[in-house]
């Protein structure tokens, strides 16, 4: 029986086979490695959004971090401070903590440099020979007050008072001792303190 190709052709023809047998395990490779190229860009762009996540939140802790309030402060000076013929807001020179810089030993003014919480306190000594009245006051607007009246029977009065206040950036808060009023002065007796408990 005769072949139905020539030994040439014969050759060639299975050459070709094995050449076309190579090509589609080559194709399947190819399209392998294209999965596995879609899959690695897959999750590269996956690490890409977890990393930008973690960015942002790292940015939003530092933020916070940087905006630590905190200040106390006393009077000071050598002496009674008062009383006036009039009410006077009362200049705590003696910074004894400023972390954020809010406070202003020049005025005596506190401005908020972010919205939020805000804790304060005042406590004062004062002798008994005149009335001392100390006020806490947000942009004017009286918040809460300490007082004692003048005595003949005691020589010395001690009082303070605290309060929580929302505030909106550049709210002041100061505290004014009262008309015909005093404090006692130095760097320990008299003082004026904040800080931040919370951002909004």
């Amino acid at each position: 029986m005769k072949s139905a190709c020539s030994p040439d052709m014969c050759d060639l023809l299975i050459k070709f086979g094995a050449m076309e047998e190579k090509l589609r395990v080559i194709e399947t490779r190819l399209q392998d490695s294209e999965t596995r190229l879609e899959d690695s860009e897959t999750r590269l762009k996956d690490s890409d959004n977890r990393l930008r996540n973690s960015e942002n939140q790292i940015m939003d802790l530092r933020n916070k971090e940087r905006t630590k309030v905190i200040f106390s402060a006393a009077v000071g000076g050598r002496g009674a401070i008062g009383p006036f013929n009039t009410d006077k807001t009362l200049i705590y020179r003696a910074v004894k903590t400023n972390i954020g810089g809010a406070y202003s030993q020049y005025t005596g003014i506190f401005s908020a440099p972010v919205a939020g919480v805000y804790y304060f306190t005042i406590f004062y000594h004062a002798g008994g020979e005149h009335r001392a009245i100390l006020s806490v006051y947000k942009n004017n607007q009286l918040i809460v007050t300490t007082h004692d009246h003048k005595s003949n029977s005691d020589f010395t009065d001690n009082g303070g008072n605290a309060v929580f206040l929302q505030l909106q950036r550049g709210d002041e808060v100061y505290v004014r001792l009262a008309e015909n009023s005093h404090v006692w002065g130095y760097d320990f007796h008299t003082t004026f303190s904040g800080f931040l408990v919370s951002q909004i």
